[in-house]
């Protein structure tokens, strides 16, 4: 009866481990999640390994990464070499997209509104109330600006989109600088808070005269209008792909320093000025699950670039698709060849 049970007790763990074999876990930033579900779907049907992304913010990724209780954490905040080496993590990045100020105006359609980098960290600071103030007026004649209150949407939760647009607030702004800062979570000077980029776009749909950040893609879902704002210095720059890239072109990641950098307001005239990476952490001790990892973004690289594309997102240049190949072969977690 024992050995019986015993023959049971371990076709069953096999079953266990041959399940598990075929199924990665990730969270994180819900930056990149909609290129990451598509991505995993796409991936499931070639390979039949199940990629499972929770899309619950930067800093609930940076925290699960670190408890070890999912495979790779998201982030778009970049860590530095010295966190990274205490959280005992590697990094590497997936794809690259953008940041915009979504509002919901009636009347004022996508691009039809002009915003000095200035006036949108005085909007965020609470300075700049109504739409129709002089310092937004000035930069949009021809415009019927409403005299609304303007109702700031931001993140309630630890966000890696946050740390990026405060990155940018902080850059044009002394003020913000001095007083808010740069980080994953701030203490926004008023505002709704929102979960995800899920929560801020749904308050900016279901809020007239609202506005908020959000990353380029969920402008696409929700058909959300965008503001022309300028580059770092102060042209003035649309929300568009061709200039998401030529900002994107400036990024110069390495395997070094674990490929950190941030890349919001890179030099350039159409440079568009909130433009971000989103990276992948990985626990360095565990060698067999992080190369079933770097499969699932292996093939991602090779074969997601078109979804990438179609969502809004830009993919990495080739150049930088071989270096995170050739860090994964210098820390031996690149993918088994099949």
């Amino acid at each position: 009866m024992l050995k019986k049970v015993s023959l049971i007790a371990a076709a069953v763990m096999n079953l266990v481990s041959a399940a598990n074999a075929d199924k990665i876990s990730g969270a994180g930033a819900t930056f990149p999640a909609p290129v990451y579900y598509e991505w995993a779907y796409d991936y499931q049907k070639a390979t039949g390994v199940e990629v499972n992304y929770q899309s619950i913010g930067s800093g609930g990724g940076i925290k699960q990464i670190s408890a070890r209780t999912v495979d790779f954490g998201a982030s778009d905040k970049p860590l530095k070499p010295k966190q990274l080496d205490r959280k005992r993590l590697y990094q590497f990045p997936a794809v690259i997209g953008s940041i915009v100020l979504a509002y919901n105006i009636p009347g004022i359609g996508d691009m039809q509104l002009k915003l000095e980098n200035r006036d949108v960290a005085d909007i965020f600071l609470g300075k700049i109330q109504f739409w129709d103030d002089k310092a937004i007026a000035e930069d949009n004649p021809g415009v019927k600006l409403p005299h609304k209150k303007i109702v700031v949407v931001h993140r309630s939760d630890g966000s890696g989109t946050t740390f990026n647009f405060t990155y940018y607030l902080s850059g044009v702004s002394e003020e913000w600088a001095n007083n808010v800062g740069t980080g994953k979570a701030v203490d926004w000077p008023v505002g709704l808070g929102g979960k995800g980029n899920e929560g801020v776009s749904n308050l900016i749909k279901q809020t007239p005269y609202s506005i908020g950040y959000v990353e380029y893609a969920y402008k696409l879902k929700n058909n959300f209008a965008a503001a022309v704002i300028q580059t770092k210095s102060g042209k003035w720059v649309q929300p568009t792909e061709e200039n998401f890239k030529a900002a994107a072109a400036h990024a110069k990641w390495g395997p070094k320093n674990h490929f950190y950098q941030v890349l919001a307001l890179q030099p350039g005239d159409n440079s568009y000025p909130i433009v971000a990476g989103t990276f992948i952490l990985l626990p360095r001790e565990k060698t067999e699950t992080n190369k079933k990892v770097t499969a699932f973004f292996d093939w991602a690289f090779k074969h997601g670039d078109a979804a990438a594309k179609k969502l809004g997102y830009i993919p990495l240049p080739a150049s930088t698709k071989e270096k995170i190949r050739e860090y994964w072969k210098i820390h031996g977690i690149a993918p088994e060849s099949k």
